[in-house]
Order: C-alpha cells, then sequence, then structure tokens
C-alpha cells in the first residue's frame, strides 16, 4: 500500500506540473499573440504579406498551405483571394486562437516537417516567420517539394534575427542583447540562408528581396522585453543591465525616440517539373 500511495503521489505531482505548464503556453500563446497582433497592424507588414501573395502567382480554387499560420490572418486573406487557404501550425493554443477568429477557414495541427498532404497536391506554400525556429529547416524545404505540384510557388518570409537595430545609447549592450536573444533560435539567420536552402532543395527561378521594416510606435516595447528578458534569462546580460536598457527604451518611446528596423527577407521560387 506504502508504495501504491507513493505513486500516486508522484503521479499527482507529474498532474500539477502538466497543468502548470500548459497554463504557462497558454500565457505565452497570449503574449506572443498581443506582440503578433501590434506588429500585423502596421502598414509595413500589411504590405509585405500582400507583396507575398503576390509571389504566390495564386490561382482561384487552388490549395495554398499557410505553414506556421498562427492565428490565422493569412489564411483569411488568402482565402478572401479565392483561392482554397489552409493554415498549418504545430501549436494547439495557436489553432484555437485562429478558429476562434476566423470560423471558417481550414486549420490543422501539424509541424513544417510534417505536412498532412499528399504528394503534389498543393499550389502554393507560404511560411512567414516560421524557419528561424526550425532546427534543420533544411527538412522544411523539402517536405514543401513533397506537397507542391510540379510548377507551384513557395515564398518564405522572414527576419534575420542577428540584423535587428535598435537605436540605443548603450551600442555594445544592444549588440549583446540582439546576438543572445538570437542565439537561442533553432536557426536564427534563416533569412539571408533562404536562397540557398531553396538552391539546394531543387527549387527553380529563385529569387530573394529584402523589405525593412521601420517601428517607431510605442507598442512594439513589447518586442524589445521578448529580447531583453531571454537574452537575461541566459547570463549573456545582468538583470541590473537588461532593467537600464529596457527603461532607456521606454524613455525613448515617451519623448518620441523610440526606433526598431528589421530587414526582411522574402524569396519565392518555383516546384521544378
Amino acid at each position: 500500500m506504502a508504495s501504491m500511495s507513493k505513486n500516486q503521489e508522484v503521479q499527482e505531482v507529474q498532474e500539477v506540473q502538466e497543468a502548470q505548464g500548459a497554463v504557462e503556453e497558454h500565457r505565452d500563446t497570449e503574449a506572443l499573440l498581443a506582440v503578433l497582433d501590434s506588429a500585423d497592424q502596421m502598414p509595413s507588414a500589411t504590405r509585405l504579406r500582400a507583396r507575398s501573395y503576390e509571389l504566390l502567382s495564386l490561382v482561384p480554387g487552388s490549395t495554398v498551405v499557410d505553414v506556421g499560420c498562427g492565428a490565422g490572418r493569412a489564411v483569411a486573406e488568402l482565402a478572401e483571394r479565392g483561392v482554397h487557404a489552409v493554415g498549418v501550425d504545430p501549436s494547439a493554443w495557436m489553432l484555437a486562437a485562429a478558429r476562434e477568429r476566423w470560423s471558417q477557414g481550414e486549420f490543422r495541427e501539424a509541424g513544417a516537417e510534417d505536412l498532412p498532404f499528399a504528394d503534389g497536391s498543393v499550389h502554393g506554400y507560404r511560411a512567414d516567420k516560421v524557419f528561424h525556429v526550425l532546427q534543420e529547416p533544411g527538412r522544411a524545404v523539402a517536405e514543401a517539394r513533397r506537397v507542391l505540384c510540379p510548377g507551384g510557388r513557395i515564398v518564405l518570409v522572414g527576419q534575420d534575427w542577428d540584423a535587428i537595430m535598435i537605436d540605443s545609447d548603450d551600442a555594445a549592450l544592444t549588440r549583446t542583447i540582439v546576438h543572445a536573444r538570437a542565439d537561442l533560435l533553432g536557426t536564427p539567420r534563416a533569412g539571408r540562408q533562404y536562397r540557398g536552402l531553396l538552391l539546394a532543395g531543387g527549387f527553380d527561378d529563385v529569387t530573394v528581396e529584402v523589405h525593412t521594416s521601420v517601428f517607431t510606435e510605442p507598442a512594439m516595447l513589447s518586442l524589445l522585453t521578448r529580447l531583453a528578458e531571454p537574452a537575461c534569462a541566459s547570463g549573456a546580460v545582468g538583470r541590473d543591465q537588461a532593467d537600464e536598457w529596457l527603461a532607456e527604451q521606454r524613455r525613448r518611446a515617451e519623448t518620441g525616440r523610440f526606433l526598431v528596423a528589421i530587414p526582411f527577407f522574402v524569396a519565392s521560387a518555383s516546384a521544378s517539373a
């Protein structure tokens, strides 16, 4: 009986830990959604999404998959353009938000390396701000090539996390924070690697554009918090340094001197026949 009691205690602890983990994931998702919503509503982001749709060479009625769809904005916008848009994301929390916001959309839970589509069944593939979190982006490119039909279009959009530019009185500390945050990601320099990845994946007609978005709105302070806090947690900077840096950025926002510039890479290509 004592052994059973001990096992029950262990099970209860595990259940509590799992519940706490779910709550934390929900909180993280809510925080990320707030950042994404602020960024997505800016004119530069709207233009960038529109450009990605143009590069897909949309065919009315064809299937287009938005990988890493998040809360589903692009899926809704693609559907408005007359295609069968399907959003794919590995996060159940994100998909729940997407289904709540866009009840008419189609969303599936899956990762970029294992898409729920038959070979050659998709005409368009779009991944926006996805590849930097992948450990092996080459696998995702191979999976994109598998599901795309001959002549199908792929468009990759994303920032280079090592190239984020932030106006600050302490340039050295800013560089440390930016690079420390980048180093915690799977492939932080994925944007500059898009061309090589697509060529290695056997795609044709590969092109690359760079669009730099400039943010001066205080709403983007949350992005800097998401840079500084992980950098602090990793030990790259001290607590006092992170707090002082964030305080400076808040002062800049209050006095109209806040500026963040992020280069976004947009790569497109066609699946070979």
